[in-house]
């Protein structure tokens, strides 16, 4: 594609500039001082640390590394799986056979 017909399709997703001065307050820019005054007071510099882990940071990295959960899973998805296998086939063989 050119790179014109890409600049074109997407023209449509970026908004055209509404929020000058000149055009909310007749050029003097007073009609922004509150917008002004609630940015101003936000807090500056770099985000604090987000408090959500995922499971990988949780289980897998620092000082509780641990290979629990993945013998877990492996454990939990046999016991699930002999039970349906039990309840559909297995438990119909328990006194006699075919």
């Amino acid at each position: 594609m050119h790179a014109s017909l890409i600049r074109r399709q997407l023209g449509g997703l970026v908004p055209p500039k509404i929020a000058t001065p000149s055009h909310l307050s007749g050029g003097s820019g007073e009609g922004l001082a509150p917008l002004v005054n609630f940015y101003s007071k936000l807090p500056k510099g770099p985000a604090s640390a987000s408090g959500f882990r995922g499971i990988k940071a949780r289980f897998f990295e620092g000082k509780n590394a641990s290979s629990l959960p993945v013998w877990g899973t492996i454990l939990g998805l046999f016991a699930i799986g002999y039970t349906i296998d039990y309840q559909m086939h297995l438990k119909h063989h328990k006194n006699h056979a075919h």
